[in-house]
C-alpha cells in the first residue's frame, strides 16, 4: 500500500517500494511536501521526487537502479576530439555554478522522447534552488562565446553524485558537460553517479543497473566521507579522461637584474 505523507511525517523506508507488478514500480511515498529539509532526507535514504504539474509530490525508489561508474565511462574517439577541439578553441569554457537556475529552467523546458510537458515544476525548481543555496545542488555549463549552449545539474552529498538532468541547445554540449562531471568525480575519488532510471543514451555512455540493495550499501559507505569535494572547475581534472587541456602561454620570465 502506498504511504501518504503529511509535512512532518518522515519518509518510509524503500522496502515500501510498490513492486514490478504493480502501476508504478519503485514509487515509495506521496505527498509530504518539498523543500530542502525533505530532500536531504530522500537522497539519503536513496529516494528521489518525480511528479508532474497537478499531481501531489512522488517520492521514487527504482529496483534497479541505473548508475554511471565514473570509472567506466566511455568516452568515444570522436567524444575526445571534440573534447580537445572544444577546450582548446577560444570563447569555450565550462564552469560550475554559474547559472543553476537557467540551467534547471532549460533542462525544464527541454522535449524528452515519450514524455509530455516536464517533471520539473516550478515547486521543485524553487525547492533544488534554495538547496543549492546549502551547498547541496551543482551545475557544469558549457558555454560559448558567453551563450550558455548546454550543462547539467546534480546533487552532491558525502563522496555521491545524483545526476538530475541535462539539456543542450548545441552538438554534443550536454555531453562535454557530463565528461567535465565525469573528469571531476574521478579527481575527487566518486566512484558512482547515480542516474535515477534506466535509458539507452546513458547505457551508451557506461551507465549500468544495479540491484537497490546494492545502491543502498553505496550509499550508507560513501554519504558520510569528509571532506566533500569543493566543487570548483579546475581543468586539470580533464587528465584524468586522457584530454589534454587547453596550452597555456608561458609565464613572462622574471626580469634580470642588469
Amino acid at each position: 500500500m502506498l504511504t501518504w505523507l503529511d509535512e512532518t511525517t518522515p519518509l518510509p523506508p524503500t522496502s515500501r517500494a510498490l513492486g514490478p507488478g504493480s502501476e508504478a514500480p519503485g514509487l515509495v511515498a506521496a505527498g509530504g511536501g518539498i523543500g530542502p529539509a525533505r530532500l536531504e532526507e530522500a537522497y539519503r535514504k536513496g529516494m528521489f521526487p518525480w511528479y508532474s504539474a497537478g499531481q501531489p509530490v512522488l517520492w521514487w525508489s527504482p529496483d534497479p537502479r541505473m548508475v554511471l561508474p565514473v570509472a567506466e565511462f566511455r568516452l568515444a574517439r570522436s567524444l575526445k576530439k571534440t573534447l580537445t577541439r572544444f577546450l582548446r578553441t577560444p570563447g569555450c569554457a565550462l564552469r560550475i555554478d554559474s547559472a543553476l537556475p537557467r540551467v534547471i529552467a532549460a533542462c525544464a523546458l527541454t522535449p524528452r522522447p515519450g514524455q509530455e510537458g516536464t517533471w520539473i515544476v516550478p515547486a521543485l525548481m524553487d525547492a533544488y534552488t534554495r538547496w543549492h543555496r546549502a551547498g547541496r545542488v551543482h551545475s557544469v555549463e558549457t558555454w560559448i562565446d558567453g551563450e550558455l549552449v548546454g550543462g547539467l545539474y546534480f546533487v552532491a552529498i558525502g563522496r555521491m553524485v545524483f545526476g538530475e538532468s541535462m539539456f543542450a541547445r548545441r552538438t554534443d554540449a550536454s555531453k562535454i558537460a557530463l565528461a567535465a562531471l565525469v573528469a571531476h568525480c574521478r579527481r575527487a575519488g566518486i566512484e558512482l553517479i547515480d542516474c535515477q532510471q534506466h535509458t539507452r543514451h546513458l547505457a551508451s555512455l557506461g551507465a549500468r543497473e544495479i540491484p537497490r540493495a546494492r545502491f543502498e550499501a553505496h550509499l550508507a559507505r560513501v554519504l558520510p566521507a569528509t571532506p566533500e569535494p569543493v566543487w570548483t572547475y579546475d581543468e586539470s581534472a580533464w587528465r584524468t579522461l586522457g584530454v589534454a587541456p587547453a596550452a597555456r602561454s608561458p609565464a613572462p620570465a622574471e626580469p634580470q637584474p642588469t
